[in-house]
């Protein structure tokens, strides 16, 4: 049985990280940088498991963006919907996705979400709020927008929508489509944008020509939120105030994070196209080193209180990983492979 994660504070309360000065920031910067932890103690060990080729298919790590998904996940409230994207692993987790649904999927069991059918970044729970990814990044924020306009139409309000894209992906047209759709129904549509300087290994610089991507927002219609995407602070405030925005009936938000990834765009890259100076730059700081110093200047968290966090989420991953190894794989022979959808039709009607 794999150990929760949280057994040093209290379960998180969705939709209550609002940070503000003082002590009521800590509880829910410490819950987010345990998300963080967690997040990047579970990409080294997939990284590890792909370089062993334990892995068919790709691994894209989230290093560098923890803090922005993070504050991501762990403010959306159950009922919510979330259209997280390869990077996005802390934000899934803070949302309620498993550790061991993420190792299950990665390793092809079939016990996994997707029963091990599908590529390992597509997987999702639709019925508990989180969409499986489209590969062609654009289009999950139209995903969003329907489910948004499905639930308007049945009479449900109440909800938001999350939509993470990123720098690259604001160059496509299902993009601006749909952000132009989400402004004219005014939805409430939260899009966060992880501006990395990087679609895959093209520049911000060959992607648009406008000073800051937050300058879109305004030709939509839509409220725009900066954040230091380095900065778990910075992000948990950009991202609480455009959630509050959305469900107080103002539209559509876009918030956008500055940051770097601290990596390739998958374990098959090795980024060696990123200039040294961006690593040096503000933008490259590694965001869990970042909110580790603040933790602990702060006296929110001692040292010691940090090490066992680590070694507590070591042992999650761990513990996650030896079960999954221990689960089957798909039989081609024997597996029933109609859509999930499907299945419980069986029998009730003639071939």
């Amino acid at each position: 049985m794999v150990q929760s994660f949280l057994t040093t504070m209290p379960p998180p309360v969705a939709g209550a990280a609002t940070v503000e000065a003082g002590a009521s920031a800590r509880e829910p910067y410490a819950r987010a940088f345990q998300w963080m932890l967690l997040a990047r103690h579970l990409d080294d060990k997939l990284a590890s498991l792909y370089r062993g080729g334990k892995i068919i298919g790709g691994v894209f790590l989230g290093r560098g963006q923890e803090a922005l998904s993070a504050a991501l996940g762990m403010q959306l409230r159950p009922g919510d919907l979330f259209a997280p994207l390869i990077r996005d692993l802390a934000g899934r987790l803070a949302f309620g996705e498993s550790v061991l649904d993420v190792v299950r999927t990665h390793l092809g069991s079939v016990l996994g979400p997707m029963r091990g059918r599908d590529g390992n970044v597509h997987r999702g729970r639709p019925k508990a709020g989180v969409l499986p990814m489209i590969s062609h990044l654009g289009a999950m924020v139209s995903v969003v927008n329907g489910a948004l306009m499905a639930r308007r139409f049945r009479g449900e309000h109440g909800h938001i929508g999350a939509a993470s894209i990123g720098d690259g992906g604001t160059s496509t047209g299902s993009f601006h489509e749909a952000l132009n759709q989400a402004a004219v129904e005014k939805l409430p549509l939260v899009v966060v944008v992880a501006d990395n300087q990087f679609a895959y290994s093209t520049p911000s610089s060959r992607q648009f020509a406008c000073r800051d991507l937050l300058d879109r927002a305004a030709g939509y219609g839509v409220t725009g939120h900066s954040a230091d995407g380095t900065d778990l602070g910075s992000c948990l405030d950009a991202i609480s105030r455009a959630m509050a925005f959305a469900r107080g009936g103002r539209g559509p938000q876009m918030v956008v994070a500055k940051l770097l990834r601290l990596c390739g765009h998958g374990e098959h890259d090795d980024g060696a196209y990123v200039e040294s100076r961006l690593k040096r730059a503000p933008a490259g700081r590694d965001c869990v080193r970042v909110a580790e110093s603040h933790l602990v200047k702060l006296d929110w968290a001692s040292a010691e209180t940090v090490k066992q966090w680590r070694a507590t989420a070591v042992q999650q991953v761990e513990d996650a990983v030896a079960t999954a190894q221990r689960e089957p794989l798909p039989d081609p022979a024997k597996d029933d492979w109609r859509a999930l959808s499907e299945a419980r039709f069986a029998g009730t009607h003639e071939a």
